[in-house]
């Protein structure tokens, strides 16, 4: 088996780094794993229009850096799966630090003859009260929706290639349907019980009322979602995080 792993990444000089780091490990523990036949391994960070040191932070690790100017997350994914060379493929947020146990489980999942998959996120940090609360509601929606979140996702390239990728006229939950066409189209699609760490930076930079509202609108307009200036929570300019943690190594 040959593992490419994706980082869609726009200006993340800030947490790249440990995200690199984890995955540094959890790759040498799974080629360590002769039931795994991991035979060589590569992983990408797709540049997509940075302005701070996250290419350079990128290929100082080691990565392949493939830039694109498009400021879209379908788009970073799809450059990113274009260019690997391996047969099985695994998407990581910029953000999401991938403990070894969870990459093993990935691989052995598409070994066992799975099309893809995917692992839901627990998080760095301390949380807002009313993430708290709404967080478990909101999984496990998406759970009954058979999907994931898209901070780790992991299918065979047959599997990518059968399913059309990540929709370019979608500029959130793209994730959603690219889980979906997957089973769809290419075979069994399976969510782990291990769990990846994210950032909690977006539920701590913004309000329940800012977060709740987008989605209300989205919900009212689904048109929204094939539109960038209407999702700033993704692509407007990224607010610091107030008091957040950088996810800790496993």
């Amino acid at each position: 088996m040959h593992l490419s792993v994706v980082i869609p990444a726009h200006n993340e000089e800030t947490l790249l780094p440990r995200t690199l780091a984890a995955l540094a490990g959890s790759i040498a523990a799974a080629r360590a794993d002769p039931a795994l036949g991991l035979t060589a391994a590569e992983v990408i960070v797709v540049d997509d229009a940075s302005t701070d040191r996250t290419g350079a932070i990128a290929a100082g690790a080691g990565a392949r850096v493939v830039r694109i100017d498009r400021r879209q997350i379908s788009a970073s994914r799809n450059a990113g799966a274009r260019a690997a060379l391996g047969d099985a493929l695994v998407f990581v947020d910029a953000d999401t630090v991938v403990p070894p146990a969870v990459l093993r489980e990935a691989l052995a999942t598409l070994k066992a003859g799975a099309a893809g998959g995917g692992a839901f996120p627990r998080f760095d940090g301390a949380i807002p009260r009313y993430a708290r609360i709404l967080l478990p509601v909101f999984l496990a929606v998406v759970r009954l929706s058979r999907a994931t979140g898209g901070c780790f996702l992991f299918c065979t390239r047959a599997a990518f290639d059968a399913s059309g990728g990540f929709d370019e006229t979608l500029y959130a939950t793209e994730e959603v349907w690219f889980c979906r066409n997957i089973r769809r189209r290419a075979g069994r699609f399976v969510i782990l019980r291990e769990t990846v760490i994210t950032s909690a930076r977006k539920l701590r930079a913004y309000s329940a009322r800012e977060l709740l509202g987008l989605l209300a609108r989205c919900a009212v307009r689904p048109g929204r979602i094939r539109q960038r200036e209407h999702l700033g929570l993704w692509y407007g300019p990224r607010r610091d995080d107030p008091g957040g943690a950088a996810p800790r190594l496993p």
